[in-house]
């Protein structure tokens, strides 16, 4: 059956919502006493007074000889805001403010000055911030402002003279220590200069290496010319009488002697010949990248040249004369690498020196450049301290202070918002403590999609016993939801179609028998055989609702002193028989424990169409339990605001554990009058109902 509310979070609302209606008076009571501790605070607490100024940043002016003092942009306005509310700033404010007078700073009950509460807010994208100052009394309020603010500005340019002072002082100690270095780097350079003349030393240094370069040439020059005059004695001393007898010449056998080293030259030093042939072949492989013209063939083609010239005048001497020019060539040679030693000494001398004179000169200007940046910035701090720089104004003096209502408001609102959270919360707290079903909703939430039945609320006098359904009964909506409740059974699959159905609920109260007795009266209504059996032997009551005879009934029936004829009872509706409960002093349970009941059950299955059985509650008695696994079904009844949820999930869980088949629950007592229920609310098909 479509349960008429929604689920979830909206069904929780919906259930707070009518533990409010049923509480209302919980938010009220709390509502009441809290404007009742609003006004008590408002008539204790004395009026305030509020006086407010604004402070800004003004235009900067950039000095090119000084320097200003930095802050940061993004924290600016927050830490001057910050400083004016600190406890220093608060103090010499009041001591300001007692220099002028002996009662410029009341006094509160306590003997200690009125506190003034200050409060800032920052105007959007500037630098201006608005200051107000709240105390109990006006002028206070506004003389505190104003002696606060000058105050301020003064302690800011102490603590910039300070701070320039400070920093004066160490960079004074720092300018002197560099004039120090400065002059001890000076008088060395002087020192230096007297014994050496820079312009000599570089141009000895100049003349020197222009010298050991020219020796080196000339060493090189004549280690040519020895290693030619040596293979030339080689090669006449090779010249014997058969040796040449193959017409080889000469120098092609001294080229192949100085390449195999027959005559034991070392193969680790090529010979004149095996030197100009390989600076042919590097000629050669150059002159395919390179014009004949360029700077490395020309100078290739000058050795090649001069070592082919070499070996042609080498060619024509005697030994003797070749061995006269080697020890020539030699003793030019020891002279030549003498001379170059004591040259080199003499060009590493003067370098040394000229260092020397280098690094001297970059001492004294590493000095004199730190010293000039220290000496400017002396002189810039110096203008900054005897130069007003401060940037921070005021822009609006403090205003007459004007009583302020927002303490009145506040506390208003406070209570109001108070008062009824707090009784909304004792609400909630009532709710999640009360577990009793309110809504088929609580019903679906808490046992699933189990309703087969939405019977409403109806109300009637207190005293006097809810009346049953009639044939043409005018309670439309009460009867249309029985109608219902008998197409949910009789439309069930013809295999699962209950004949014999045992109503119960977990408690008493729950309008067990009352919805027992309407719906065999509906069903009979629709033509069918009904036999409504009230078996519950204890407190009964079937028989008062229908007004017929308590005895004989299902108890004399079962104890066999009453023949079956005569415990069906019969009224005026048609196709509808009675069983009442009887009396019986024993244990009623049982009676239907015994075989007696199984045999009433099938004879009643052949003689009705549908056999209802109102039990006891499931824990007021054990007598449901044992006669729910007898018979086809079960209907269980809830009632609003009156079954609890865990009570009714055990009474369920017990049913199956007797094996007993639970049809579904039946919400009794619903409410009609929400604005979600639509069950039946038409007034034209009511209406149409009635006259039919």
């Amino acid at each position: 059956m479509d349960d008429y509310g929604a689920g979830g979070s909206s069904g929780g609302v919906r259930r707070f919502f009518v533990f409010l209606r049923k509480y209302w008076w919980v938010p009220l009571l709390t509502l009441l006493l809290a404007s009742g501790a609003a006004v008590g605070f408002i008539l204790w607490t004395p009026p305030v007074y509020v006086s407010s100024a604004s402070m800004y940043e003004t235009e900067k002016l950039h000095l090119s000889e000084g320097v200003l003092f930095t802050e940061d942009a993004t924290t600016y306005i927050g830490t001057q805001i910050e400083l004016l509310k600190s406890v220093r700033m608060m103090q010499a404010t009041l001591e300001r403010l007692r220099d002028k007078g002996t009662n410029a700073v009341p006094v509160g009950k306590d003997g200690l000055p009125l506190k003034v509460i200050l409060g800032f807010k920052e105007a959007p994208k500037s630098t201006v911030f608005v200051i107000t100052a709240t105390s109990a009394d006006a002028d206070y309020s506004q003389n505190f402002l104003d002696a606060l603010m000058t105050g301020y500005l003064e302690y800011k340019k102490t603590v910039r003279k300070l701070v320039s002072g400070e920093t004066a002082a160490s960079i004074s100690a720092q300018v002197e220590a560099r004039e120090k270095d400065l002059r001890a780097a000076q008088e060395e350079l002087t020192v230096f200069q007297r014994t050496n003349n820079l312009a000599i030393l570089q141009e000895e240094g100049t003349i020197a290496g222009g010298y050991l370069e020219k020796l080196q040439t000339e060493l090189s020059d004549l280690q040519l010319e020895s290693q030619l005059l040596q293979a030339t004695a080689l090669e006449q001393k090779a010249a014997t009488p058969g040796f040449n007898s193959s017409g080889r010449d000469p120098v092609d056998f001294m080229k192949t002697l100085g390449s195999t080293g027959p005559s034991g030259a070392s193969n680790a030093q090529l010979t004149p010949w095996q030197e100009v042939e390989l600076l042919k072949i590097q000629r050669e492989k150059l002159s395919r990248y390179l014009r004949p013209k360029h700077p490395r063939i020309v100078a290739l083609d000058a050795e090649i040249a001069r070592g082919e010239k070499l070996i042609e005048m080498f060619r024509g001497q005697n030994h003797d004369q070749l061995v006269a020019s080697q020890e020539a060539v030699k003793m030019k040679i020891d002279s030549v690498v003498a001379s170059i030693k004591d040259w080199e000494s003499k060009v590493t001398e003067s370098s040394g020196r000229i260092a020397e004179a280098e690094r001297l000169k970059q001492n004294v200007v590493r000095s004199q450049s730190l010293f000039d940046h220290l000496a400017t910035l002396l002189q810039n701090v110096d203008i900054t301290r005897n130069t007003d720089l401060e940037t921070l104004a005021v822009l609006e003096s403090a205003s007459p202070a004007k009583r302020s209502y927002k303490q009145i408001i506040m506390a208003s609102v406070l209570a109001f918002l108070g008062g009824l959270g707090l009784g909304a919360g004792i609400v909630f707290l009532i709710e999640k403590r009360d577990d009793r079903f309110t809504s088929p909703t609580d019903v679906n939430s808490a046992l699933g999609d189990a309703i087969v039945g939405l019977l409403p609320e109806v109300t009637g006098k207190r005293k006097e016993p809810l009346r049953l359904l009639e044939m043409g009964d005018t309670r439309h909506t009460y009867a249309e939801s029985y109608r219902r409740l008998r197409s949910a059974l009789l439309f069930l699959a013809a295999d699962e179609r209950p004949k014999v159905l045992l109503i119960t609920s977990a408690m008493p109260n729950e309008g067990k028998s009352t919805v027992a007795a309407n719906l065999a009266r509906t069903l009979a209504h629709s033509g069918s055989r009904v036999l409504l059996v009230d078996a519950d032997l204890r407190r009964g009551c079937l028989h008062h609702l229908l007004k017929m005879q308590g005895e004989p009934g299902l108890a004399e029936l079962l104890l066999h002193t009453c023949e079956p004829e005569k415990v069906v009872q019969k009224d005026s509706l048609p196709n509808f028989a009675f069983i009442s409960c009887g009396s019986h002093s024993g244990n009623p349970g049982d009676l239907f424990l015994s075989s007696g009941i199984d045999q009433d059950l099938a004879r009643w299955r052949r003689e009705y169409d549908y056999v209802l059985i109102d039990s006891s509650p499931l824990f007021a008695a054990d007598d449901a339990s044992c006669l729910a696994p007898k018979v086809d079904g079960t209907l269980f009844v809830v009632r609003r605001g009156h079954s609890s949820a865990r009570a009714v999930s055990e009474a369920l869980d017990l049913l199956a554990q007797r094996q007993a088949r639970v049809l579904g629950v039946i919400f009794n007592g619903a409410d009609a009058s929400a604005r979600n229920y639509y069950y039946d609310k038409q007034a034209d098909y009511n209406k149409s109902a009635k006259t039919a």
